[in-house]
């Protein structure tokens, strides 16, 4: 291996640890977090965000399961922890304070917004913001461990999430971040069953994808049997590498509306090196391409800051209220393949 490849998969791994840091200090579990408890006592969280999945949000509330044990806490929405135990415990201590402090159901339209890999519900919180302040949008901000479980099991957690919003939501939009879109398409496919007469939530109006690998990702193959690469990215970057062809077989395409907006610099070569065209570091702009897309545009955008740029967010908003991200002749759908329909039937 020559020197200059050796400098680039130095740069590169070093530029994935910056995309996706390490968990922080405050993510390992103490013993007191870990295990599950004979008593209650209220206080604040240690952190765990790579450790905790939502499988219940009302409002800013929510209910999770640790990623070890398999354990439930009750957050308010301060993140202040109410209760923890089994789900059901949980449930009723939630129902209880809903009760006492005349919270009030979820009602209208929704937008439900999930993070990438490595990343946190943090991370997209500007863009949730933005979303309740300009759409007037009750927005969901759906957090999983996504290190620490394959798609399969983020995807059955956001299953979860989206039965708990209740029969008043009526509307139900859905933007998500990088392997986000594949929890997302891997929902879709385990709620869909024609000859069980099983469907998605018919509640589920639009979908707005920012950087989704749809076809998997170059530089998860890559980089698959590195170490470091396998601690950072985990069971899920593993599969968006080499378990590829597995997976995807379990990915549906949305049958309704959905927008994809790529990052990349606009020319035959992209920001990383070690990609094939065009990228905006970690997913290339052909690997965010999906079949069926409503609308599709590319902006000089990095991975990792795609959703805090205001260009963005002004789209996902535009591809909700009104079905094109840009201008309705401006439009670059992606037709759909017939071939791959009658295959994937």
């Amino acid at each position: 291996m020559s020197v200059r490849t050796m400098s680039r998969i130095a740069f590169t791994l070093g530029m994935s640890i910056m995309v996706f840091p390490f968990p922080a200090p405050g993510d390992e579990p103490d013993a007191t977090e870990s295990r599950a408890p004979s008593t209650n006592v209220e206080g604040p969280t240690f952190g765990g965000k790579q450790l905790w999945t939502d499988e219940l949000i009302f409002h800013e509330w929510r209910i999770q399961r640790h990623a070890w044990t398999g354990h439930y806490r009750l957050l308010d929405d301060k993140d202040y922890r109410r209760d923890w135990g089994s789900f059901e415990h949980c449930r009723e201590r939630l129902d209880a304070l809903k009760q006492e402090l005349a919270l009030p159901p979820m009602r209208g339209k929704v937008v439900v917004v999930l993070h990438g890999l490595v990343r946190s519900r943090q991370s997209m919180q500007g863009l949730c913001d933005y979303l309740h302040e300009h759409g007037d949008y009750t927005v969901v901000n759906f957090s999983y461990a996504s290190t620490r479980n394959e798609l399969g099991q983020h995807a059955r957690s956001f299953a979860r999430v989206m039965e708990s919003l209740g029969p008043e939501v009526t509307e139900i939009n859905l933007v998500a971040h990088s392997l986000g879109n594949l929890v997302v398409r891997h929902y879709l496919g385990d709620q869909t069953n024609p000859d069980q007469g099983q469907l998605p939530d018919p509640r589920i109006n639009r979908i707005v994808m920012l950087a989704p690998p749809n076809n998997g990702a170059e530089f998860a193959r890559k980089f698959a049997d590195n170490k470091i690469f396998q601690t950072i990215w985990g069971k899920s970057g593993l599969e968006l590498g080499k378990e590829w062809e597995t997976l995807e077989k379990r990915l549906a395409v949305p049958t309704g509306e959905f927008a994809i907006i790529a990052g990349g610099k606009g020319a035959s070569s992209g920001n990383n090196p070690l990609l094939t065209g065009d990228d905006d570091f970690v997913v290339s702009v052909e690997e965010t391409r999906l079949a069926g897309a409503s609308d599709f545009t590319m902006l000089p955008v990095l991975h990792s800051l795609i959703m805090d740029d205001p260009k963005v967010r002004e789209y996902t908003l535009r591809f909700f209220w009104h079905g094109y991200l840009i201008a309705a002749d401006q439009r670059q759908p992606i037709p759909r393949d017939p071939a791959n329909d009658q295959q994937r039937e």
